[in-house]
């Protein structure tokens, strides 16, 4: 392996999960419709055109995102939910994962090339965090594509000069993950830096001597 190529929310941070849970609970938003809404617009058989996969090509703009998702959730008490900044306030707990970060300049340390793969929801990205880390950046709204489609994956590899079995790809949702693999990387599925960390270290063997350096 030559590269690493991450993607950004739920692997260079917390996890996305308990932050919308957090959000659901604060709003009193019910989470039958939450779970339907993630069904028909993020699911396997969603249209290429639903609203989440127009939002990360960067055809839909994020106030009228957050309009349609505010009209499609409900509340358990029938209030109406605010649709200014409600991906922001659903965002609001995801926080940078110190360990992750770590990882990449290790891995720029041990002379791998890196690369950051993301599905943007418009969320704002710390570039003062990431730039030095990384030496391309592909952001799914910039480009007019998303994973887990194979040609973003093919870009990504493209722009570090590499072809896409030199790069290993991390990613917290199996379905981009696949879509890596049938691009020709190598992939696997984060959960949490403690075994992302060895599993990487297992497939790098250059990183994992820099990892044992750090360690002593």
């Amino acid at each position: 392996m030559r590269a690493l190529v991450v993607d950004y929310g739920g692997v260079l941070t917390t996890r996305i999960g308990p932050s919308f849970a957090s959000w659901l609970a604060a709003e009193g938003i019910e989470t039958d419709t939450y779970t339907e809404m993630l069904r028909d617009w993020l699911g396997r058989d969603a249209p290429p055109d639903s609203p989440v996969h127009r939002l990360e090509r960067g055809e839909l703009e994020v106030a009228e995102f957050n309009r349609l998702l505010a009209a499609r959730l409900t509340t358990v008490d029938g209030r109406p939910i605010v649709a200014e900044g409600l991906l922001d306030r659903a965002f609001a707990t995801v926080r940078p994962d110190a360990d992750m970060l770590d990882l990449l300049r290790t891995a720029r340390t041990a002379g791998l090339r890196t690369a950051l793969l993301s599905n943007s929801w418009g969320n704002s990205y710390p570039m003062d965090v990431l730039t030095p880390l990384f030496d391309v950046l592909v952001i799914s709204g910039e480009v007019g594509m998303r994973k887990p489609e194979e040609r973003i994956y093919h870009l990504t590899a493209e722009r570090l000069d590499l072809p896409p079995g030199q790069c290993l790809f991390l990613d917290d949702a199996q379905p981009n993950v696949d879509g890596a693999i049938l691009a020709g990387m190598r992939a696997l599925l984060h959960t949490d830096s403690a075994a992302t960390i060895p599993a990487v270290a297992g497939l790098v063997p250059a990183l994992a001597d820099e990892l044992r350096e750090g360690a002593s």
